[in-house]
């Protein structure tokens, strides 16, 4: 399944000011709404959807972050799923393309969405990622260890983090390669409150979550 990529999806209260705010960390969008609202953001590997909280059917909050994966074809991993022992495999179509939902054996519910053809009411941007930053979540909380075994079966070339907490949450953290004072400076100079500890960089970001970049 390695055309499987790990996305995840933040509901912001102001997806203008999170387009800006990743473009200035390193990444590039790579798909907008016509009408505002949605973008999604690039790096070399992995994604970053930004949603509208204020539009959110599922009752997203600001600032909050679901792990959500995209793929190439949903038929075929759902055959893949449902063999590996998933339950409740189901695809149906949202307004902005195919879902598919799955229980896994360990317990996480799986959401992934289909790699859209029609762009219709959507820009695609041509612009090339840069190949140093790599999205690599961190899970806290729960669930650890199903994730995990998701994350195998899946093939994912990505990196995810895992912590502790009481509660499950996902934090969008990014890796790279550049140089992270190269980063800082960049960040900081935009107005950005960040800061460095040995090798990594934190940033709070304009929904006011911490962003975690790995170097």
């Amino acid at each position: 399944m390695t055309d499987v990529v790990i996305r995840p999806l933040r509901f912001s209260a102001d997806v203008d000011a999170m387009r800006a705010f990743l473009e200035t960390v390193g990444l590039t969008a790579r798909i907008e709404s016509e009408r505002g609202g949605w973008a999604v953001m690039l790096a070399g590997q992995g994604m970053i959807a930004l949603h509208d909280a204020a539009t959110s059917s599922t009752g997203g909050r600001p600032g909050q972050t679901v792990l959500v994966f995209e793929a190439e074809n949903l038929d075929a991993l759902k055959a893949e799923l449902e063999s590996a022992g998933y339950t409740d495999v189901s695809i149906w179509d949202e307004a902005y393309g195919r879902v598919l939902s799955a229980i896994a054996p360990s317990g996480p519910k799986l959401q992934v969405d289909e790699r859209p053809d029609d762009l219709y009411g959507y820009r695609l941007n041509e612009t090339r990622p840069d190949e140093r930053w790599t999205v690599t979540p961190h899970l806290s909380g729960a669930g650890g260890s199903g994730w995990r075994q998701i994350l195998d079966l899946l093939e994912t070339k990505q990196t995810v983090y895992f912590g502790a907490g009481e509660e499950y949450a996902v934090r969008m953290d990014l890796s790279t390669t550049e140089d992270l004072d190269a980063v800082l400076r960049r960040l900081t100079s935009a107005g950005y409150q960040a800061s460095r500890n040995a090798d990594t960089l934190e940033v709070v970001d304009p929904d006011g979550q911490a962003l975690v970049v790995h170097g």
